[in-house]
């Protein structure tokens, strides 16, 4: 079944895998591109819509990301959201000049047009999310003015006859009340999409391919018991049964108890037709990072050797048609291989494939999805819940979560921390409400007392954050009380810690991992 596409050019702006997120939530299936991407190649992609990122240049600057005016003329409605839209004036004949007085943040758009396709339903005055020093002073001509602010004289305008619309505030922050709206609006009514992107079709139809693709072939699949792997093994069981193999390899960097409670579910005893192979090879891990402190570097050696021990295996069990790995679309664009993304961390699972494993082709099933769309495949496949909702945890494991040099002490600290970090959020019933929450170890010792004796010890710091798409977070509110009965219990329990602090930071500028 050929999916329809709603394609976004990405401008450089922060929030490009925010755009493909929110079409996604109308039910439209959408990809992000760079704006280099040929002319030629969009019309091969036949889209549906077009979508203009935001960006940090000024359109009229003489090195500013562009486009060429063909993409305006395909006859495929196109969209530009504040670069964008500014772009596109820009293109198109009108003018863009430095703002007098910049707009930021939460800021009234008062609606011209209410009959305009895009603000179909939408209040005529309506709180958007405003981020641009540059406005649009004059529209190109066949545009009209939909809407302005106080500061803005266009905050929207529109060819409607030519499906081209700008908007000079981003629709796709939560911040912009009616924001989802206004894209549905776009794909549904403008692009004339059906909106037929559904998990339950998604899991028929990649089903159907993958037997098609394997055939008789045997298939294997490196499981670390995350949401990610877990989901793509079910999938792949699913699909394939007994032709699959999964190994999975206890790198020592799991958190607590992990190991086993993966080969519970998914080894002998569990409920899923393939063959499950456990290798313990957490001495071999960790005497590969000792000295190291550098994350980047750490990161490197735990996907390298990874793949040493997986090869390894892969050799014992024989020639492999297939190997499948639970790479998703975050993993894609942060390791700068979608749109205008700078490279923000390597992951072992894209593009780190071992080349000396005798097999003929790559799957990855879930490699367009965002987060919350795998674990929407994972209760469509009946995986129970508590394993669909289990925490994020990334490939390198506690490996990123240990500032500094990673050592079997520290692991066992960052483990009986973060367990009991976990345990207090679930006892106070809030373990839902928050995106993502662990405990990290960082690398700084200060000076305590305990008892009548003087300590010099490390500092746990807990983390959580509220994220819809695990690209922007911000940190969690979770109530003090909870905070300082998590402190006295690390405090109390795990040997080598003597304080305790909860990060803020949200993402950007940091990242939600702590490497």
């Amino acid at each position: 079944m050929k999916r329809e596409l709603v394609i976004v050019l990405d401008f450089g702006g922060q929030y490009n895998q925010l755009v493909a997120r929110r079409v996604r939530e109308c039910n439209v299936y959408c990809e992000i591109y760079s704006y280099r991407t040929d002319i030629e190649k969009i019309k091969a992609m036949n889209p549906k819509g077009i979508i203009l990122t935001g960006g940090p240049s000024s359109c009229y600057g003489p090195d500013a990301p562009t486009y060429s005016k063909e993409l305006f003329e395909l006859g495929i409605p196109v969209l530009g959201l504040c670069y964008g839209a500014q772009l596109m004036m820009h293109v198109l004949g009108g003018n863009v000049t430095r703002a007098d007085v910049g707009e930021y943040g939460k800021t009234e758009v008062l609606i011209d047009k209410k009959d305009s396709e895009i603000f179909a339903d939408v209040s005529g005055k309506t709180v958007c999310w405003m981020s641009h020093s540059d406005l649009i002073s004059e529209v190109a001509p066949g545009f009209e003015i939909t809407a302005h602010t106080a500061d803005c004289p266009v905050a929207a305008a529109e060819n409607a006859d030519t499906g081209l619309y700008a908007i000079q505030f981003h629709p796709e922050v939560l911040h912009t009340e009616e924001g989802t709206k206004m894209l549905s609006n776009f794909v549904r009514n403008v692009c004339g999409c059906i909106g037929d992107w559904r998990m339950d079709s998604f899991v028929e139809e990649s089903v159907m391919q993958i037997r098609k693709k394997v055939g008789n072939g045997k298939v294997l699949c490196a499981l670390s018991g995350g949401v990610d792997s877990s989901v793509a093994a079910v999938l792949l069981s699913k699909a394939v049964g007994g032709q699959l193999t999964c190994v999975f390899v206890d790198h020592g960097l799991l958190r607590k108890n992990e190991g086993d409670e993966v080969e519970t579910v998914f080894g002998p005893e569990g409920a899923y037709d393939l063959n499950f192979i456990r290798v313990n090879a957490q001495q071999r891990f960790y005497d590969k990072l000792a000295g190291v402190s550098e994350p980047e570097k750490k990161r490197k050696i735990i996907g390298e050797e990874f793949i040493r021990v997986f090869e390894e295996e892969a050799k014992k069990i024989g020639a492999i048609d297939f190997l499948v790995q639970g790479t998703i679309y975050p993993d894609v664009v942060e390791s700068g291989l979608g749109g205008e993304s700078a490279v923000i961390k390597s992951h072992h699972n894209v593009g780190g494939l071992p080349d000396y494993v005798d097999f003929k082709e790559i799957i990855e099933p879930l490699r367009d999805l965002f987060k919350d769309e795998v674990r929407k495949v994972g209760l469509e496949l009946g995986i129970p819940e508590y394993l669909v909702f289990r925490q994020p945890f990334p490939g390198p494991g506690l490996g990123v979560r240990i500032v500094g040099e990673v050592t079997e002490e520290k692991v066992r600290i960052v483990q009986d921390a973060d367990a009991i970090y976990r345990e207090e959020i679930e006892n106070a019933g809030i373990a839902r409400e928050i995106g993502q929450y662990f405990a990290a170890l960082t690398n700084m010792q200060s000076v305590g007392v305990m008892g009548d004796e003087r300590t010099y010890d490390y500092a746990v710091a807990l983390r959580a954050v509220n994220t819809v798409d695990f690209m922007t977070a911000e940190a969690a509110e979770i109530p003090y009380e909870v905070l300082k009965k998590v402190m006295g219990r690390i405090i109390n329990e795990v040997k080598g810690v003597n304080r305790v602090m909860y990060d803020l930071t949200s993402k950007p500028p940091g990242t939600i991992e702590f490497e």
